[in-house]
């Protein structure tokens, strides 16, 4: 990407109530849990940020107005009256959403600042071909906070498959294109029905990270994210 390229805007999927990370959340929305001294929602923004985005809107329920608050209007909100799901919720964005394709990124899940930059290869490879989604993928050596053996697997040619090639975790990072949500329902829905679409499709592209990956999904993964930040 050059110098002239406009980085992709970025979705952040903000709107989860967290209820794993109690007594936390009882009084601030996941987002903002601190992580060693800097809340996930802002570890997320700075790996996307050191990359070249510019450009976010977070989807925001549970206590939205404290998301809305922290930045003080540098970000931009699409708040759901009703939980939407992970897919339903960027949906009902894609009006705020400029770019195309552009990143949807959870925000349980970061890598160490300045440990790699993936989302370039992601942009990279996407382009390169004739793929319609491009996803994070994170050997599970690499990963803490994370309760399964792996999503997916990356092959050699780096498509993502069910079960040929190494066993990757879905690094919550993916580059989709507006296109791909054309015949999706109204309402709830979650954004792995986009990847199983993709999956049955063939048309999936991974890129691993090569850095530590800590996602915080319950007590357990906050502490082991910030033992590994120590």
């Amino acid at each position: 990407m050059d110098s002239t390229t406009r980085f992709p805007d970025v979705m952040l999927l903000a709107a989860g109530l967290g209820m794993r990370l109690r007594p936390l959340t009882e009084t601030m929305p996941k987002p903002l849990v601190p992580v060693a001294g800097m809340s996930l929602i802002e570890r997320v923004m700075g790996n996307a940020r050191a990359e070249g985005a510019k450009r976010f809107v977070a989807n925001a329920h549970y206590r939205a107005e404290q998301v809305l608050a922290h930045f003080a209007g540098g970000l931009r909100i699409s708040h759901e009256e009703t939980l939407l799901g992970t897919g339903g919720g960027v949906k009902r964005a894609l009006p705020m959403l400029h770019a195309d394709p552009f990143f949807v990124m959870n925000t349980d899940a970061f890598w160490p600042a300045g440990s790699d930059r993936p989302l370039g290869r992601m942009l990279e490879k996407l382009t390169a071909g004739a793929a319609e989604m491009a996803l994070l993928c994170v050997h599970p050596s690499r990963a803490t906070g994370f309760g399964r053996s792996h999503d997916f697997c990356l092959d050699p040619m780096g498509r993502v498959t069910r079960d040929y090639g190494a066993p990757v975790i879905y690094g919550g990072v993916a580059l989709v294109s507006k296109a791909m949500f054309a015949d999706t329902p109204e309402g709830p829905f979650s954004f792995y029905r986009l990847i199983e679409t993709a999956l049955e499709r063939e048309t999936v592209v991974g890129v691993a990270l090569q850095a530590p990956w800590h996602h915080v999904g319950d007590a357990a993964g906050l502490a082991a994210a910030e033992a590994a930040l120590a």
